[in-house]
């Protein structure tokens, strides 16, 4: 590929991209570009395919081409991590890189996942993730792990996770654990934190809902119309809080659809990116990020 003849046949020139593999489905540029046309940054936010394991050579070709730059996304955000000069701190607690800024050549690396996460449950629900107990489904790795260490880093003291693999929530579990006792974690009861691993099935589940005041669906399923019910029928409440972490266009997921049946609060994965991006625009360029504009950049792309 010609990366020079690729940055400079935008107008405005590229200067930011967003790579995966596949990547035409992402929606970031209607997200960033109105952005940057709002505060009069003379750059470009494209896409670009980039195969598994030649994340560390794109990387090293935009900062050649003077990119500012990178959101990574599926399946990239790992092979990231060891592909930056510098990692912040908490993209290595969070065990990926979702974000890149170049700065002077060099490849400093952040997570937004986590952040993210934490603005979108502020702003949907107007509480914050640490006084509320947590239900994740999908909790074995990626980004039910990413929701989880982050909920223990934001002091949330009652963590429940839930996975079809139960040994892989086991194993994150032990993880939170060593997280809440870095931060002095405390349960309501004045106790050491609680986190704990079930089996992703209808019993478990149903027995969890009592005890949890947000739930958080960190699967991909949702995606297609055809995915079926994570939780049974009637396990959802008015009280609830439905976080899902999958966004459709034209439609909403069973999850929510469901929560929305018992009258629970819920929010889609659409205020998740936005939030990340919003969080990467401030790495960028070390200033607040237009919200509202970028807000109307997604909704428009949606509804397109």
């Amino acid at each position: 590929m010609n990366w020079n003849a690729v940055a400079g046949r935008f107008t405005p020139p590229a200067r930011l991209a967003v790579i995966g593999d596949p990547i035409a489905h992402s929606r970031s540029p209607q997200m960033h570009n109105p952005a940057l046309q709002a505060c009069g940054i003379e750059a470009q936010y494209i896409r670009v395919q980039v195969p598994v394991g030649r994340v560390a050579e794109a990387f090293r070709q935009f900062a050649a081409c003077g990119f500012l730059g990178v959101n990574i996304t599926i399946p990239h955000k790992f092979e990231a991590l060891d592909a930056v000069d510098v990692l912040d701190p908490l993209a290595k607690q969070l065990g990926a890189v979702n974000t890149l800024a170049i700065r002077e050549g060099r490849l400093h690396g952040y997570n937004s996942d986590g952040p993210g996460f934490l603005r979108s449950v502020k702003e949907a629900f107007g509480v914050e993730v640490k006084d509320l107990r947590v239900l994740i489904l999908g909790a074995g790795g990626g980004a039910g792990r990413a929701v989880a260490v982050q909920c223990a880093l934001a002091g949330c003291s009652n963590i429940v996770l839930a996975n079809r693999t139960h040994e892989k929530a086991v194993g994150v579990m032990f993880e939170i654990r060593d997280v809440m006792k870095s931060v002095g974690t405390a349960s309501r009861a004045g106790k050491a934190g609680a986190v704990e691993a079930i089996e992703m099935d209808d019993v478990h589940l149903a027995n969890q809902m009592g005890n949890s005041d947000l739930i958080v669906n960190a699967t991909s399923l949702g995606m297609k119309p055809t995915d079926g019910r994570l939780l049974p029928g009637d396990a959802l409440e008015a009280r609830h809080l439905v976080f899902d972490m999958v966004y459709r266009a034209g439609g909403e997921t069973p999850l929510l659809a469901d929560a929305r049946r018992a009258g629970a609060k819920t929010v889609d994965g659409l205020s998740l990116l936005l939030h990340q991006g919003a969080i990467s625009f401030e790495h960028w360029f070390d200033r607040p990020a237009p919200l509202k504009v970028m807000r109307e950049g997604l909704q428009n792309a949606v509804m397109a």
